[in-house]
């Protein structure tokens, strides 16, 4: 009979505590395992891509960083903390224009700025173009949605040594019906050295990239109401003036991220180049991801190829911050 009253005085005791309010309801206060399954479970599920994004991309990159101020070459792999520190010296020597690696450096940012603008500006007409046409319903539509992903899903390395392959000079398929079957060319065309390197190039960049750019077009045009057309339709208005005065401008928030991944998909592009013209790319398809490889593990200067990527990060980090700012005022001066 003693212990009953003594765990009724206990549970109301612990009842008065964990009460709150008025009128004499009852709120029991969160245990610590509640709480932090409330507030610390977001974070706990985040830690592991933490963790893999410090590995994979925050120490490479500072280790490159450092690098860059070493004077790091063959003698001093397997030390490279030994190294001497060079201070900005291998950052002068790539921005030297007047000497011979910073006019190879300089020539090779010209040739990717080129291929860039050919390669994301096709790449995102050809998607546009193809989204479009494949909005009305027509037999076969989705076999070929899915037969323009197919470059998409393919692995890069498959699909570009079949273009390699396909480059060939004597037995490829592109010579074989250009110069063999149409008769467009005097003779057999080299596309993997010499002039033609970069039409090679820009012509697998943009058949290996375009179906992104269907992909995401094909999706934001699935937000535009059907009433717009159908509204202007009965105004008068033809296919070209719907494509310029609806789709267009509704597509404007679609097409400023589709254009700022692609140009940095491509601009850092450094697979295709590599698989279809191994280490040393022509001097016209001299690609500055290419160039960059040459300079740290061809001529072991990996001082010198640590600044060149530091300034090609530098150069793409100002080029999005300045595309930002200017689509961002764009967005606001629409709106308004």
């Amino acid at each position: 009979m003693t212990a009953t009253v003594t765990t009724d005085s206990r549970t109301d005791k612990s009842d008065r505590v964990t009460s709150r309010g008025t009128g004499g309801a009852r709120r029991r206060l969160p245990r610590i395992p509640d709480r932090i399954r409330q507030g610390g479970l977001p974070y706990l599920l985040l830690l592991p891509a933490v963790l893999l994004e410090l590995l994979v991309h925050v120490i490479p990159m500072i280790i490159g960083i450092v690098m860059s101020f070493r004077e790091l070459t063959q003698f001093y792999i397997n030390n490279w903390g030994g190294a001497p520190w060079r201070g900005f010296d291998n950052y002068r020597i790539a921005v030297d224009v007047n000497a011979p690696i910073g006019e190879a450096l300089l020539h090779s940012f010209f040739v990717t700025c080129v291929f860039t603008f050919f390669a994301v500006g096709l790449a995102w007409l050809f998607g546009v173009a193809a989204a479009i046409m494949l909005q009305e319903n027509f037999r076969g539509r989705g076999f070929l949605r899915a037969i323009f992903l197919v470059p998409y899903a393919l692995p890069v390395y498959a699909a570009v040594i079949t273009w390699a392959f396909m480059f060939q000079r004597d037995n490829g398929l592109v010579n074989h019906v250009l110069h063999d079957q149409l008769g467009l060319t005097d003779q057999p065309s080299f596309w993997l050295i010499g002039d033609n390197s970069i039409y090679a190039l820009i012509v697998v960049s943009v058949w290996k990239g375009w179906p992104f750019a269907f992909l995401i077009v094909m999706a934001g045009l699935q937000n535009i109401p059907r009433e717009l057309y159908e509204a202007s339709a009965i105004d008068g208005a033809g296919v070209w003036q719907q494509i310029r005065k609806i789709t267009l401008p509704a597509l404007r928030p679609v097409n400023q991220v589709l254009v700022l991944v692609l140009f940095l998909w491509t601009f850092n592009d450094f697979n295709t180049p590599y698989v279809l013209f191994g280490k040393a790319a022509p001097e016209n398809a001299d690609l500055i991801s290419i160039h960059i490889y040459q300079s740290s593990f061809v001529t072991w200067n990996f001082g010198t190829g640590s600044a060149m990527s530091v300034l090609l990060l530098l150069f793409l980090l100002v080029v999005t911050a300045v595309y930002l700012l200017i689509t961002s005022r764009g967005r606001k001066g629409a709106d308004a």
